[in-house]
């Protein structure tokens, strides 16, 4: 596992499939989304590394329902204090008591999601905090939860307006550029979801898959925005 900084208080998570992002505060650290299942070692270890207390971690916000999301956020909340933040509306998946939703998916996009469910579940994962549109978050300045459904129905996106930076879960990738993502339970949500992210015009993008975007983010996104899915 890499740990890549992006900014002076930004840092990214790089998995083998999928990243998160770990948001440095002057008392304390966040992580946006939690990894693979049995990724707590490595993340706690990635933190040292850097220079960053695990012990300081408070918050985990989670972007949706995934197992590589959600993964770690259990094992690492209970070791290091940590609350779980997640919408509403995913929620009750994080915590096991709903199924996660199927996507409605594009013949091309079969076989990579098929390669997907061979990797280990996500535990059963407590929420402790449930999240609506234009929550504030407590970290970053002025945080905010965006609902963005479409990818999964309680997708939500992480805005930092003070400093530019957007984390838009799934909804957005940036493989190898900024592009719509895939997998979605509702691809018309979904596509709206990434207009109303692309209106907030970010400086930093950090999505869920792909390297993070800062230079001439706003533009890019946008173009991805008004092009839509890809052909196929």
């Amino acid at each position: 596992m890499d740990l890549v900084e992006i900014a002076p208080r930004l840092h990214m998570l790089r998995f083998s499939v999928g990243q998160a992002y770990v948001w440095r505060d002057d008392a304390e650290l966040t992580l946006v989304d939690a990894g693979w299942p049995g990724a707590a070692d490595e993340i706690a270890t990635a933190l040292r590394g850097a220079g960053l207390d695990p012990s300081r971690l408070r918050r985990i916000v989670l972007t949706h329902c995934h197992r590589d999301h959600v993964g770690s956020a259990g094992a690492l909340a209970d070791r290091f204090g940590a609350e779980i933040l997640a919408h509403t509306v995913d929620a009750p998946v994080v915590r096991g008591e709903l199924p996660v939703p199927e996507p409605d998916l594009l013949d091309w996009e079969k076989p990579l999601y098929a390669h997907g469910l061979t990797a280990p579940e996500a535990p059963p994962t407590r929420v402790d905090r449930e999240l609506a549109d234009g929550d504030e978050l407590g970290f970053g300045d002025g945080a905010v939860a965006l609902h963005t459904p479409g990818h999964t129905p309680g997708s939500l996106a992480v805005h930092l307006p003070r400093h530019g930076v957007l984390f838009t879960g799934d909804t957005v990738a940036s493989v190898p550029d900024v592009m719509f993502g895939v997998f979605h339970v509702d691809r018309a949500e979904a596509l709206a979801s990434m207009r109303r992210l692309a209106a907030l015009r970010p400086s930093v993008l950090c999505c869920g898959h792909g390297e993070p975007v800062t230079e001439d983010a706003a533009e890019r996104l946008a173009t991805a925005a008004r092009l839509g899915p890809a052909p196929v």
